[in-house]
């Protein structure tokens, strides 16, 4: 009789290890979110986002997930741009128990309305695009937001540079847009002017959804501007791109734009236009010319997945490469932590080790007083044909 209860009890002690042992099985996901402009009309910002974070997802599930086999899970939400949907979206996002953090879009203004609810929240900011300074210089602390992407800080003596070296202009005008990304470059390109040679010759704001921006290019050209610096997405910059190829050729100004024009369809809102106008605009990633293992298993993947034909064909590439670096260093902290409890994934961010990305050798990605993990020596200034190929110009060498 002791011999068969033994034997039972050894029984059920087996078969509790092996249920033990196989812990992926009966185990919810772990959840990152993105909410994202999907629903912006022009955009293809949120799109390539999308991309780079399930590209990597892929990869991290097929090695074995996180936390003893768990599999990442990704969950969208549509904010349209709004910041106020953002928000929205944020708190629902936040109130799901196994998230661990949120990714956002392109939008400066979205990030900067989520500041306050995230850290109410304690949920994770992840951003692979916005550039607005305040994303992460803010006096959260401690803060949950990271950013794998441009700063606005980066961004002006990137395209002040290159107006004075590559354009022999001394004298910009800029055109901005009236919103927090706007103010923030604003600032960044006064404090940056003095030490490029340049002299910011006027300034002019506009509104999203004006339908000419001719009179304020008109103005600043008149006070003197050699060159344009714009700040737009690609609305507004395919109307100035029409606008000046309009004009007498003696009087198109070349154009130094930030990079919101490449999160949507810019070329093809602009047109032939692009061929008549000396366009250059910021970036931090090209899948053109590179060859390293990371670009090969990326552009493989987005040709398996999306049916991308190669590097001349993503769009929105900087959307891509950062959203895929992101998630790769998020998935570590999550190993790190040993939890998916936020504030111990968030510590666990500014402690991650040196990692070999696709856009970058990180170093060390971030830390308690640097929660940047780009910096900018990865920026370069590229040019749009107007068979929308996004072409580099120069190129920094990769660190």
């Amino acid at each position: 009789m002791f011999s068969k209860n033994l034997a039972t009890l050894l029984a059920a002690v087996a078969l509790l290890a092996s249920l033990v042992s196989l812990p992926a099985a009966g185990q919810s996901p772990v959840l990152i979110g993105l909410d994202a402009e999907f629903g912006h009309k022009t955009s293809t910002s949120a799109q390539a986002i999308q991309q780079g974070i399930e590209i990597a997802i892929e990869e991290i599930n097929a090695a074995g997930g996180v936390l003893g086999g768990r599999k990442l899970a990704l969950v969208t939400r549509d904010n349209r741009a709004l910041p106020a949907v953002g928000v929205e979206n944020l708190r629902e996002l936040a109130a799901m128990p196994e998230l661990v953090g949120v990714f956002g879009g392109k939008f400066s203004p979205v990030f900067l309305e989520w500041l306050p609810v995230a850290h109410e929240l304690g949920v994770l900011l992840l951003d692979p695009w916005g550039s607005a300074d305040p994303i992460t210089e803010n006096t959260y602390r401690p803060s949950y937001s990271f950013r794998l992407s441009l700063k606005d800080a980066w961004a002006a003596p990137a395209m002040l540079n290159f107006a004075r070296k590559e354009r022999g202009a001394s004298r910009v005008g800029i055109l901005l847009p009236n919103t927090g990304w706007g103010r923030s470059n604003r600032n960044a390109l006064v404090t940056a002017a003095t030490s490029a040679g340049v002299s910011i010759i006027g300034e002019h704001w506009y509104n999203w959804g004006d339908q000419s921006l001719l009179e304020q290019y008109r103005s600043l050209r008149a006070a003197g501007a050699q060159a344009i610096i714009l700040v737009a997405n690609e609305t507004e910059g395919a109307l100035l791109v029409r606008e000046v190829a309009a004009q007498a050729p003696a009087e198109r100004l070349p154009i130094v734009s930030h990079w919101g024009v490449t999160g949507g369809a810019f070329a093809e809102l602009a047109g032939p236009a692009l061929d008549a106008v000396d366009f250059a605009v910021v970036q931090t990633f090209s899948f053109i010319g590179q060859d390293t293992p990371a670009a090969r298993r990326v552009l493989a993947a987005l040709k398996a997945r999306y049916g991308i034909a190669g590097a001349e064909k993503v769009r929105a590439p900087v959307g891509v490469a950062h959203a895929y670096d992101l998630t790769h260093l998020l998935a570590q902290a999550i190993v790190r932590a040993g939890s998916t409890d936020r504030a111990k994934v968030r510590d666990a961010l500014e402690k991650l080790p040196a990692y070999a990305g696709l856009v970058r050798h990180y170093g060390r990605p971030f830390t308690p007083a640097r929660h940047d993990a780009l910096g900018p020596e990865q920026v370069f200034m590229a040019r749009y044909t107007a068979q929308d190929v996004l072409v580099p110009l120069a190129r920094p060498a990769r660190r």
